[in-house]
């Protein structure tokens, strides 16, 4: 550990020079080797370093120690001790006794105390310290590996918010690496992809969404190539099951994505992409089904103004059926009971009395001189007007599902609600959605009904007033 006197090129940066045991070219080589490969072991660590032997004389000092407290290592090393130029006289013999306490402790020693900057500044290091021994086996000095305190307490609140948001953080957290994989996840991540942060590892997202992936990696490479967009998206998702097999309800995840760099490289190479989410399905739910109530109340509210215009109650029934399909059906048709069978006992008859939107692609052509429609047995209509209420259905699959109904091509969904007036049932309104639209639930069925009043109460009006 001791510094060797009089050595000119190793000696001003305290790196001790092996005396051969043998003279000659190749001898002479290896040891200028090995000391090369010291000096740019030592100049090249990111921490600053410093050494002193078993009696305080420092031995060595590399670039980061001169970095940080600007004393070079010609003027570090040889000096005995660390008292009036990198530590106060009034410190010293304190600092110096705990370093060299690390020749006595068993591992690695953590100090914190105040270096001097050759300016005359102060800096509050956090100190590592720990034994050398000699070839003897006994303490030769001690080493130390120092870095500015704040700078540690930064490293340190990473690793800390790293393993918080790894732990159980209330926002799921995955880590994705540049094949789109994920290489990490919390648990609450996990939970949410229906799996175990180990059995989701480097599986594509594929075999973990059934719907939303595109969205997904198109979001993951757009941050890999050009960074973080500026606020979180929602993306809407479809997982998959234990077996592979899609979870049929729809989850809305807040998401927000960083691009992950090392710090190690010259220039900044993509690890991968921290993708943070949080599943706000609830709230983007009822936001949609309060956006919905409030369009449905306004147009019904107009299409009350427009019908208070019109003189014809068979008109006024067909203006309501133009308001409700906005943002609601594709088609709406409306049949009705002929007047002699409001309570039927026999079969039941319906004649197709309006149809909107008028002449659309693929409508069937209505009956003339008021023949019934000829409905097949257990269709919704006929089962709407039977049950006094509302019938959906849905398609399944067949390429004549529709036809066979007497529904505009292309017909996936319907909903049939009877049109009651007075106690008793004039006849039947149904509404239709094409493939593009999502099947009718229960609000759609309330709100039908809410139509059907209106239009029942106008088809009730025409009757009464007769041709």
């Amino acid at each position: 550990m001791t510094r060797r006197a009089g050595h000119a090129d190793a000696s001003s940066r305290g790196y001790p020079v092996t005396v051969p045991h043998s003279s000659g070219p190749a001898a002479a080589a290896s040891d200028s080797d090995d000391h090369d490969l010291l000096v740019a072991l030592l100049d090249g660590m990111d921490a600053a370093l410093f050494a002193i032997d078993a009696n305080g004389t420092v031995t060595h000092w590399n670039r980061e120690a001169e970095r940080i407290l600007g004393w070079t290592a010609e003027e570090a090393v040889g000096r005995c001790g660390l008292a009036g130029w990198a530590v106060r006289d009034a410190d010293a013999e304190e600092v110096t006794a705990r370093l060299l306490g690390a020749m006595k402790a068993h591992g690695r020693q953590v100090d914190e105390f105040a270096l001097l900057t050759k300016e005359g500044g102060r800096i509050l290091v956090r100190v590592q310290s720990s034994v050398v021994h000699g070839a003897d086996g006994g303490a030769a000095g001690v080493y130390c590996a120092f870095s500015e305190v704040h700078t540690q307490i930064d490293l340190e609140r990473s690793v800390a918010l790293s393993e918080a948001l790894f732990g159980e953080a209330s926002w799921g957290v995955v880590l994705v690496d540049a094949d789109l994989r994920p290489a990490l996840a919390n648990a609450h991540a996990a939970r949410a992809l229906r799996t175990s942060r180990t059995a989701l590892l480097g599986r594509p997202l594929g075999e973990l969404l059934e719907q939303g992936v595109e969205d997904l990696e198109g979001a993951l490479q757009h941050v890999l190539a050009a960074g973080a967009p500026p606020a979180p998206t929602d993306l809407w998702v479809t997982l998959r099951g234990d077996r592979g097999a899609p979870v049929p309800e729809r989850r809305c995840w807040r998401s927000g994505f960083l691009r992950l760099a090392t710090p190690l490289a010259e220039e900044p190479v993509p690890l991968g992409v921290a993708w943070l989410f949080l599943d706000v399905t609830k709230t983007r739910l009822a936001e949609q089904e309060s956006a919905r109530l409030r369009f449905r109340g306004s147009q019904l509210h107009r299409a009350g103004r427009a019908v208070a215009e019109c003189e014809d109650p068979m008109e006024a029934a067909a203006l309501y059926m133009d308001f409700a399909l906005a943002g609601f059906a594709d088609h709406a048709l409306i049949d009705l009971l002929p007047a002699a069978e409001t309570a039927p006992d026999g079969p039941i008859r319906l004649v197709r009395a309006a149809a909107t939107p008028a002449g659309a692609p693929g409508q069937t052509p209505l009956p003339g001189g008021g023949l019934p429609v000829p409905y097949m047995d257990g269709h919704p209509a006929l089962q709407a007007v039977e049950r006094c209420g509302s019938v959906r259905a849905a398609s399944d699959r067949t390429e004549d599902w529709a036809a066979a109904r007497k529904w505009p091509d292309g017909t996936r969904h319907a909903l049939s609600t009877a049109l009651r007036s007075r106690g008793r049932t004039v006849g039947v309104v149904t509404f239709l959605r094409g493939a593009s639209r999502r099947a009718f639930d229960r609000a759609d069925a309330m709100y039908a009904e809410d139509i059907a009043s209106r239009v029942a109460a106008s088809v009730d009006l025409a009757g009464e007033l007769g041709p």
